[in-house]
């Protein structure tokens, strides 16, 4: 693995910027327009769901086979890769076809997965000194970018008067776009001095004897299972608690709102700690308080509940993230644990949903819906401050 020691700042921030872009917002924006795909293709709810379903697959089954073969190429090489892949995707996702939709899908996230598990990566060899301050912007990019593909997606349709097909098809001019900067930075790349990597010990271990990312691992499947139950169920029970439709909507809107400056301040003070422990607790602690006023409270106080949760949400997210380099020697140890984690994260997220609905079919008023998620929310606490040791993943 090597490492440029000279780059224009810029433009890796801008390959940083193009690529978040790309990891979420081809998947948010298929909820919006799920039912005039499934009209216009006569496709049941069972093939509809597949739409979003086979990219989480994806990235469960692919992150660690990836992260191992990103380890020994190039960085810049594997964002290459992996936007190819995401176009030739999405341009199959609208070809019109059934067959050629689920292929598409299968692409796209597996042009995304590449991207999830080498862009920590790139961050930490291209800024080594700035992990924190650009760890948070590339969040903030991502779930920002995601949260507008949802909300335009409808109107992007119409706009173009192309239908789910304008919807969905304009996120490759922006896969386009990010291409030819990463190719861009590449160029630049070539001719500048290079030095290797000064630790080998990334090639030395096992990534599965390491307690460190053992606790990173969970720590991301259990704040992403707590995230993906709420906004999967949460318009539907306020609306059961007597929230109208476009009320419930906003709640979750306000979530994802107070998301976006807790990812980016989180791992600029993260970054400057030896030990997280603090933000881990403060974290667990807002997220026990929101599901804890939801629970009891139901929607009296839903709008503080929403925000307490976004932030709790967010900051986890960041956290994640910045682990990947700041728990890791080198280069290939990011790759290793960001490919673990990502595998053993979505497994475990993928879990949420089911048991969240399987315990309200056995209690119809959802409390105890809620109190799986507040044990939940206990031991991702643990498991976090486990996670937020001043240990490298190294270090077994």
């Amino acid at each position: 693995m090597k490492k440029n020691k000279e780059r224009l700042p810029w433009l890796g921030l801008l390959v940083v910027l193009l690529i978040a872009g790309n990891l979420r917002s081809p998947i948010t924006a298929v909820s919006p327009i799920l039912g005039e795909i499934r009209e216009v293709l006569n496709l049941s709810n069972v093939q509809g769901s597949l739409l979003t379903s086979i990219p989480l697959i994806v990235f469960a089954g692919c992150s660690i086979l990836i992260s191992r073969i990103a380890a020994k190429t190039n960085i810049n090489y594997g964002l290459l890769f992996s936007l190819v892949i995401l176009i030739t995707g999405l341009y199959f996702r609208v070809s019109g076809t059934i067959p050629m939709l689920y292929i598409g899908s299968f692409l796209l996230g597996l042009g995304i997965c590449i991207g999830n598990v080498t862009t920590p990566a790139y961050i930490k060899n291209v800024f080594p000194e700035k992990i924190g301050i650009v760890t948070g912007i590339f969040s903030v990019a991502m779930n920002l970018l995601a949260a507008l593909a949802s909300g335009f997606s409808i109107r992007i349709g119409e706009w173009t008067k192309m239908g789910w097909k304008g919807s969905l098809g304009i996120w490759i001019v922006w896969a386009f776009l990010a291409l030819i900067i990463v190719m861009a930075d590449i160029f630049n790349a070539k001719g500048k001095p290079v030095k290797a990597q000064s630790a080998k010990v990334a090639s030395t271990f096992s990534i599965f004897r390491s307690k460190q990312a053992w606790s990173i691992s969970v720590f991301m499947g259990l704040q992403s299972l707590l995230y993906y139950c709420l906004v999967a169920f949460l318009p539907t029970i306020l609306i059961e608690y007597g929230m109208d439709k476009t009320n419930a909507g906003w709640v979750i809107s306000i979530m994802q709102l107070a998301m976006l400056p807790v990812m980016f301040i989180g791992p600029v003070i993260a970054a400057k700690m030896d030990d997280q422990k603090i933000l881990i607790y403060g974290l667990g602690l807002l997220m026990f308080t929101g599901v804890l006023l939801l629970a009891v409270f139901k929607t009296r106080y839903v709008y503080i509940a929403a925000m307490l949760i976004g932030m709790a949400s967010g900051l986890a997210f960041s956290l994640c993230l910045l682990f990947f380099s700041l728990k890791s020697k080198t280069t290939e140890g990011t790759l290793k644990i960001s490919g673990k984690a990502q595998s053993v994260g979505y497994a475990i997220a993928a879990c949420g949903p089911p048991l969240f609905g399987m315990f309200h079919d056995w209690d119809s008023t959802w409390q105890t819906s809620f109190y799986f998620l507040m044990g939940i929310v206990l031991i991702m606490t643990v498991i976090g401050r486990w996670a937020a040791r001043p240990r490298y993943i190294e270090e077994h």
